[in-house]
């Protein structure tokens, strides 16, 4: 089964309902995904301006908050909430400041709510992937930027969504029960 809910995350009311109508759909939740990302490359920080601030952390950080605190309405001991980073929380990336910021925004409270909910053995993970191809990519790269995405990378290219799903997987799974705040 696969609920598709629209909206927009950066709206606390839509989030709340999301987490509701799930419930309400399958009957529980154990697992929260946050997923939620938007990038605006600027070569200047001065060119960030106060919307795409407010969008940019609204969409990447405040969703997050609003999805998981909704969802520990419903969690209960052994449950866990995976959330996605990015490497850029860890490297720097001059042409997405904004965006870099929200993912060690998201590093943070990943760890700050693994700790916190620790004694509900409630357990909180994030995923960190690099350059990944995703609609995001294609939607704010120009072509020349896009011809050599994910080259910087070990492997030489960019990863594909699929690779990064086991990830996912193990820390959902009672195999990651010790893992937290990673």
């Amino acid at each position: 089964l696969c609920l598709l809910l629209k909206g927009d995350v950066k709206k606390l009311d839509f989030c709340k309902k999301t987490v509701i109508q799930t419930v309400k759909e399958l009957g529980d939740l154990n697992i929260m995904v946050n997923n939620a990302g938007m990038q605006v490359h600027q070569k200047a920080p001065k060119s960030i301006d106060e919307q795409q601030l407010a969008d940019t952390f609204k969409t990447n950080i405040f969703a997050y908050f609003y999805f998981a605190n909704e969802a520990l309405e419903y969690l209960k001991e052994g449950d866990c909430i995976i959330n996605t980073t990015s490497v850029t929380a860890y490297r720097s990336s001059p042409n997405l400041i904004d965006y870099s910021s929200t993912k060690g925004a998201i590093t943070s409270f990943t760890r700050s709510m693994a700790t916190n909910l620790a004694k509900k053995k409630i357990r909180v993970n994030a995923v960190a992937p690099g350059p990944v191809w995703t609609p995001l990519i294609v939607s704010t790269f120009d072509e020349e930027k896009i011809k050599s995405f994910g080259s910087e990378t070990a492997m030489e290219r960019a990863g594909q969504p699929s690779e990064l799903g086991p990830a996912y997987v193990f820390l959902a799974s009672d195999d990651a029960s010790f893992i937290t705040g990673r």
